[in-house]
């Protein structure tokens, strides 16, 4: 732990003296121009954050670190007799910047080991909830009690100096996410397995052991978990979940706080809830079609129906990609290895095949191409996972990795407390009037 600890501070404290002196030299250049559109549709293309982890291109999609999925699949560590990259790596690539030995991923998987204990009064919160409530919102309630666990909460009471609040940040992002495995097994046991618990594997990776803790044996599903929890990671800082999770940490809210709320954004249709949409739409699709395995027309008729309905075919589409999310190529690729056969995967591809012609021909949608969620339900499928519910816990659980780490860099380079500047329509009217600025 010591080890990783240090790494991060030595690469925190070079970053913070090399934005020092860029700020210094550049502060005042223009990134950008904002618009009054941008202002009133969602800061949309607004160059104001930065984020270390991961950089998303239009056509490129996700990066992290600089480098692409086809490059991380094949740099990062396996598990053992394993062909899929570990999450443990990604996760040490974000946090140092440097791709991990398999000596470094070790090291990360056995302090996450020792630090997925999870306490007791968390559960009773849990099982405080009636059965039928959303697992998100499970989840969210059960971070929430693992709060009184924190660290930083309690060092900052104490009186900490402003140069050190990345330290008990570090080691509440650590034990936070040695413990979320078990938290969303829990919920998934409770919630769908009859309170049938089972108990951690400490011999497993991370993802393996969270596979093992659902009660998923097969040695593929805990390859897919492996994939999973990879490429849902992050996804730059802009995003609900990221931004959400880096808002509040500029408050001096502790990881558990600040997490919490990002997922409460990640539970959001427009966000992660989406991979939950997606196969819903989809096992609707076969219901009225009659059929396991509609043909490409019968897709493609079904799809017009639900854009005549004004929806929106799930899945596809994306505020920034230009073309298939990498993602979703690692998915099918994925099916096309271990279940190349299934009818409920083959349907997504034949989704694929029809859907962005349609959107293409509709001219008013930039991106047609599928996203990550337009796959990940149909290969939890396969193996089991049928409550579709749930896929948002698997969402938070993953994306944990990038917006924790991007937490602790933001206390390490002190970032301040985000405040932008908001406006009113009134004052809007009077500025186009020649009234006077708004912007000061």
């Amino acid at each position: 732990m010591e080890i990783l600890k240090e790494r991060f501070k030595a690469k925190a404290d070079a970053a913070g003296a090399e934005i020092k002196e860029l700020l210094k030299q550049h502060g005042t250049k223009k990134i950008g121009e904002v618009t009054l559109a941008q202002a009133y549709q969602g800061m949309r293309g607004i160059t104001g954050l930065v984020t270390e982890t991961s950089l998303l291109d239009a056509q490129e999609g996700i990066r992290f670190r600089g480098y692409s999925l086809p490059e991380l699949g094949e740099k990062l560590p396996r598990a053992k007799n394993g062909n899929e990259p570990l999450p443990e790596g990604l996760f040490y690539l974000m946090l140092i910047g440097e791709l991990p030995t398999e000596e470094d991923v070790f090291a990360v998987t056995n302090v996450l080991q020792r630090r997925a204990q999870v306490p007791n009064h968390v559960f009773d919160v849990i099982d405080a909830l009636p059965l039928n409530t959303h697992p998100m919102t499970m989840f969210v309630a059960g971070v929430m009690a693992l709060q009184t666990e924190s660290i930083f909460a309690r060092e900052y009471a104490k009186g900490l100096n402003k140069k050190d609040y990345w330290s008990p940040m570090f080691d509440d992002t650590m034990d936070l996410i040695g413990r979320l495995p078990r938290i969303a097994a829990y919920i998934y046991r409770k919630k769908y397995r009859n309170n049938d618990h089972i108990h951690p594997n400490g011999l497993l990776d991370w993802a393996g052991n969270f596979a093992h803790m659902m009660g998923f044996e097969d040695e593929s599903f805990k390859e897919l978990m492996r994939l999973y929890m990879t490429i849902h990671a992050d996804h730059e800082g802009g995003n609900v979940s990221a931004h959400t999770t880096h808002l509040v940490g500029s408050a001096l809210s502790d990881a558990y706080l600040s997490y919490a709320a990002g997922m409460n954004g990640l539970a959001g249709p427009l966000h992660g809830l989406a991979n939950q949409e997606v196969i819903k739409w989809i096992f609707e699709m076969q219901k009225e079609l009659g059929s396991e395995e509609p043909t490409k027309e019968q897709i493609a008729e079904y799809v017009q129906k639900t854009l005549t309905a004004g929806k929106v075919v799930p899945g596809y589409g994306h505020a920034v990609l230009r073309k298939t999310d990498p993602r979703f190529t690692a998915q099918m690729e994925f099916g096309k290895k271990h279940m190349p056969d299934d009818k409920l995967v083959k349907t997504v591809w034949n989704i694929y095949d029809t859907v962005p012609p349609i959107l293409q021909s509709l001219g008013k949608i930039k991106n047609p191409w599928p996203n990550v969620d337009a796959h990940s339900g149909a290969l939890l499928v396969h193996y089991g996972m049928v409550e579709y519910e749930f896929y948002t816990v698997l969402f938070a659980v993953s994306r944990a990795l990038g917006v924790l780490a991007s937490l602790c860099w933001d206390r390490a380079l002190a970032f301040p407390l985000e405040r932008p500047k908001s406006v009113t329509t009134d004052s809007v009217k009077h500025w186009l009037e020649g009234k006077g600025e708004i912007w000061e």
